[in-house]
C-alpha cells in the first residue's frame, strides 16, 4: 500500500483526505516512480469543487494530480528506463500519491530539481504549445494577458527569447516581475486595451491565459479572431476563438526535455512559490483558493517521512 490523497466527493478543500491506496504495478513500456514532487493546477481546484463536472466527469474517489517528478522505482519490460532513474512526466489523474505509473516518462535533467521538474509539466508544454499554434514569427508582438501567471510568465520568456516583442497584462503586484522577463507590462483591468494600443503600434497575436472576458477585445487588436488563443475562456467559440488544452491530440509532450534543459541550465524559470508535504494538500489548495500564490505550489510526498 502507499500513501495518496483522495476525495470521494465534490466540495471544499477539506474534502481531501490522505489515505492508503493499493501501489500501482508497471506493464510493458510504464514505470513506477517513488513521487518525489507533484505540481498542484489550478485544473485540480475546479475538477475537486464540482466546477468541471460537466466536462471532466469523475469516479469517486479521485486521487489528484497529474505532473510528477521522481525516481523510478521498477521498470515495465520496454520502458527504456531503469530502477534509479530520475524521471518526470504527466499521468492521467492519481499524481498526489507517493507512487505512479508514468506512461511516458522523460528523462529529469540532473541539475533540475524535482520541485523544478514537476512544476514546469503543465505549464511549460502550454506555453510551448500556444506559441506553436499561433505561429508566431520573430519581430511580431505577442500581447499575453495574466502574464504575471504561471503559463503566462513562462510563455513571456520563451517569446522573448525567439525574439518576439511582448506585452504583457498583470496585477499591479506583478507589473515588475513582467517587465524583469523582458515584456512592456501593462495594468489589468478596465481600459486595458487603451493601455496596450498606447504601448505598442499593433498587436499580432493575443494569448488569454485568465479567461475573465478580454476575448472581445482581444480579436479587436488584431482584427482576426484566428490571431488570438485562450486555455482559459469557455466562452472562446462565441468570439470565434480556439481554446487549447482540453484535446490530448493539441498538445507538445515532445517538448518537454527542450524545456527541462532550458530550467537546468537557467534560461527559463518557473517559478515555485511554496512547497507542502503531500498531508497537507488542503492547505495547498486552500491557499490558491485565496490568491496567496506568486509561483508554482508543489507537494512533496516523502517529506512526511
Amino acid at each position: 500500500m502507499s500513501a495518496a490523497i483522495t476525495y470521494s466527493r465534490y466540495g471544499a478543500p477539506e474534502v481531501l483526505t490522505l489515505s492508503d491506496v493499493p501501489t500501482p504495478q508497471p506493464g510493458p513500456g510504464q514505470v513506477r516512480v517513488r513521487v518525489r514532487a507533484v505540481a498542484v493546477n489550478p485544473i485540480d481546484l475546479r475538477v475537486r469543487s464540482g466546477g468541471m463536472a460537466g466536462v471532466f466527469p469523475v469516479q469517486f474517489p479521485v486521487i489528484p494530480g497529474h505532473d510528477v517528478a521522481g525516481v523510478v522505482d521498477e521498470a515495465g519490460e520496454g520502458s527504456g528506463f531503469s530502477r534509479g532513474d530520475e524521471v518526470f512526466g504527466s499521468v492521467h489523474g492519481g499524481g498526489y500519491s507517493e507512487c505512479v505509473l508514468l506512461d511516458q516518462p522523460f528523462a529529469k535533467p540532473r541539475d533540475l530539481s524535482f520541485e523544478d521538474a514537476a512544476a514546469l509539466v503543465t505549464v511549460g508544454e502550454t506555453a510551448y504549445r500556444v506559441l506553436e499554434h499561433l505561429a508566431v514569427a520573430p519581430g511580431q508582438t505577442l500581447l499575453v494577458h495574466a502574464a504575471g501567471g504561471a503559463v503566462g510568465a513562462v510563455a513571456v520568456q520563451l517569446a522573448v527569447a525567439r525574439g518576439i516583442t511582448v506585452v504583457g497584462t498583470a496585477g499591479d503586484h506583478d507589473l515588475d516581475r513582467v517587465r524583469g522577463l523582458g515584456a512592456t507590462a501593462v495594468r489589468y483591468g478596465e481600459g486595458w486595451a487603451e493601455r496596450v494600443r498606447a504601448a505598442v503600434p499593433a498587436v499580432d497575436h493575443v494569448l488569454d491565459t485568465a479567461g475573465v472576458g478580454v476575448l472581445a477585445d482581444s480579436v479587436a487588436l488584431t482584427g482576426d479572431a484566428a490571431r488570438v488563443i485562450t486555455i482559459a475562456d469557455m466562452t472562446s467559440a462565441e468570439h470565434g476563438v480556439r481554446f487549447t488544452g482540453l484535446d490530448p491530440a493539441d498538445r507538445f509532450p515532445q517538448a518537454l526535455p527542450l524545456l527541462a534543459d532550458l530550467v537546468a541550465d537557467g534560461r527559463l524559470s518557473v517559478p515555485v512559490w511554496r512547497t507542502f508535504p503531500l498531508s497537507e494538500a488542503a492547505k495547498a489548495h486552500a491557499e490558491i483558493e485565496a490568491g496567496h500564490n506568486r509561483g508554482k505550489v508543489v507537494l512533496l510526498p516523502w517529506q512526511d517521512h
